[in-house]
């Protein structure tokens, strides 16, 4: 029998509500209707809304943002809202810039979450490199989560926007994530280099979690997103990995049960990425 369960609710690009025990979580809120966005270096096409409104999913927790500097991590709506959360999470930069209920963590820096119930959760901050060597002075600082229930990193790890680099393999030596949530969609931004995970980054990922369950989100939504998530299928088909990714239909809660004597598994109604005739 399973002692609790996890759900997972995917609103559009890199934005998903996390359930357990009570507590909801929301990662890098994205809520404004399709169109550009416009900075001197660089230009964002949002191509679909969110799968909910706000409204819909609130109240919220806590609020864990990889990184406050682009639009498809951050829009306006999504600025506007952190001030009716109760804390969100982001870099020491992002939080400085964004001030209010907004608290920087630095990389393996843990901080302690009190739900609106009672619950507890531990939040620990994860290393990131948003694109190729020597891209921080570009991209920024950003960074991932490892989210814990009675250690540090023993439930779910939420990659942000990264590359598999020495960083994120680190990781896997520090923490046993039940559930991996990995931000793929080989996102090229600034020209034919990628910036966020493409298939052969979340094969590395899969292989350095090998017990956990894994979904990928991040992939879907914006025109400089590269690989969707069924050709990010199709490669761990041909790899004989279908079986360990699970599909995140836009909207609908997706379950995934935890077992006491450790592993997590969706459940039935949850849509394997599996290639049926692989």
């Amino acid at each position: 029998m399973a002692a609790s369960e996890i759900t997972l609710t995917l609103i559009g690009g890199p934005t998903a509500l996390i359930e357990f025990d009570g507590l909801r979580l929301l990662t890098d809120p994205t809520f404004d209707p399709p169109g550009d966005y416009e900075t001197p270096t660089i230009r964002h096409q949002k191509l679909t809304g969110p799968a909910l409104r706000v409204e819909e999913i609130s109240p919220l927790d806590a609020v864990l943002l990889s990184h406050d500097q682009h639009f498809d991590n951050l829009d306006a709506s999504g600025r506007a809202m952190l001030a009716t959360v109760g804390v969100a999470y982001t870099t020491l930069a992002g939080a400085s810039r964004l001030g209010g209920r907004v608290l920087g963590l630095a990389p393996f820096e843990t901080r302690l979450l009190r739900g609106r119930n009672g619950k507890r959760l531990l939040v620990t901050a994860t290393p990131a490199r948003h694109g190729p060597i020597g891209v921080e002075p570009i991209s920024g600082d950003v960074i991932g989560f490892a989210l814990g229930d009675e250690r540090p990193g023993d439930l779910i790890y939420v990659t942000g926007d990264t590359l598999w680099y020495e960083g994120t393999a680190e990781i896997p030596r520090r923490f046993s994530p039940k559930l991996v949530m990995l931000y793929t969609g080989s996102a090229e931004p600034r020209g034919r280099f990628r910036m966020t995970m493409g298939s052969e980054d979340a094969l590395q990922a899969a292989h350095a979690f090998p017990d956990a369950a894994l979904v990928a989100i991040h992939n879907e939504g914006w025109a400089h997103l590269k690989e969707s998530q069924d050709q990010l299928a199709d490669t761990f088909n041909k790899l004989g990995l279908g079986h360990r990714l699970t599909r995140l239909e836009r909207g609908k809660p997706t379950r995934f049960a935890l077992y006491p004597l450790g592993g997590c598994r969706r459940t039935p109604d949850a849509e394997p990425l599996l290639d049926p005739e692989n």
